[in-house]
């Protein structure tokens, strides 16, 4: 097929691109390099397929109406995977507009566009994070997520809103994934993996909010990156058994659906602080300190849906995950 695949330049997008050409389909990746964090991390992501003569890399933002246009008209994708997003709970505490461009009106141009050009199906990236204040676990698509809990979290709601309306409207199928605390080689050096691996070995103190007592449903890349394409190559379809009268929160009438992408194993951080000290040889220096505003104190996926409609499960241990990410971190930081 041929792919738009926005942040193609990211930490799930580089990944997601490498794996969708490596099965043969072209890609078109599109990433504003912006400088939230290093670019030169990006470039290196790019650098793994950039030569792949089936990719071809567009530099946009998304929040650039006419060069979405154009970007539509010129490559007509079949199918668009959105992945671009400005991300990060705590920098939308300080920076709440720079999420309004990129998750809101930059979605809406990529909605514009599966809608004038024939996309047979859009995926995009939503977030745990909408689960805000809810504290039942573990997480279902099929609960209410009125309360979100940061700006972050609002725009990938909102995000699930709008392509709702196109669903419904324009029978455009689309396809929500709520990521849960997505880690692994080549992570966004503001996560907490890489933040953590960075000061354990400097001999520096981490920052450890909630005195340690989150716990996160950590996902290993290479599982979200299998979910995502199994998610793309089954476009969403209407529930027959969707009524207003009881509506369902993770179908429609429409065709539209949402599903988690998750381990279905919380880690208390503790836990994971102590595995990245084993595989790095060396013992963390904890600044225990209390829950950060917009953060959330537990995720648990529910991944019943994941299982059933697209037959799969996310299956990486965190020991696991952990060993190949601390590997990757030692050789590309040296």
């Amino acid at each position: 097929m041929k792919l738009l695949v926005t942040g193609s330049a990211g930490f799930i997008g580089s990944a997601l691109s490498e794996a969708l050409l490596a099965r043969g389909d072209e890609v078109i990746g599109l990433d504003n390099h912006n400088d939230y964090y290093e670019v030169s991390l990006k470039e290196a992501r790019l650098a793994r397929f950039a030569d792949n003569p089936n990719y071809t890399h567009v530099r946009l933002d998304l929040a650039d109406r006419e060069g979405v246009e154009k970007l539509f008209e010129k490559y007509k994708p079949e199918r668009v995977i959105n992945l671009a997003a400005q991300a990060g709970v705590r920098y939308s505490l300080t920076n709440p507009l720079a999420y309004m461009d990129s998750n809101i009106i930059g979605f809406a141009h990529i909605l514009e566009g599966c809608r004038h050009h024939g996309v047979e199906h859009l995926v995009y990236a939503s977030s745990s994070s909408v689960y805000g204040a809810k504290t039942a676990m573990p997480f279902s698509v099929h609960d209410n997520v009125d309360h979100p809990l940061s700006l972050y979290a609002a725009s990938k709601k909102a995000n699930e809103l709008m392509a709702h309306t196109y669903s419904h409207l324009f029978n455009l199928p689309t396809t929500g994934l709520r990521f849960f605390t997505v880690y692994g080689p080549w992570s966004r050096p503001d996560m907490a993996m890489i933040k953590f691996a960075k000061a354990i070995q400097a001999g520096e103190p981490i920052d450890v909010f909630n005195y340690g007592r989150h716990r996160r449903d950590f996902t290993y890349i290479d599982d979200v990156v299998e979910g995502v394409i199994r998610a793309l190559d089954q476009p969403a379809t209407p529930n027959p058994d969707w009524t207003g009268e009881a509506p369902d929160a993770a179908s429609s009438s429409a065709p539209w659906r949402v599903y988690n992408i998750g381990s279905n194993n919380p880690i208390n951080l503790l836990d994971c602080i102590s595995e990245l000290e084993k595989t790095l040889g060396k013992t963390a220096i904890k600044n225990l300190l209390p829950m950060q505003p917009g953060d959330v104190p537990d995720t648990y996926a529910d991944v019943a849906d994941l299982i059933h409609d697209l037959g799969y499960q996310p299956s990486t241990s965190i020991e696991l995950g952990i060993k190949k990410f601390t590997q990757w971190y030692l050789d590309f930081y040296k």
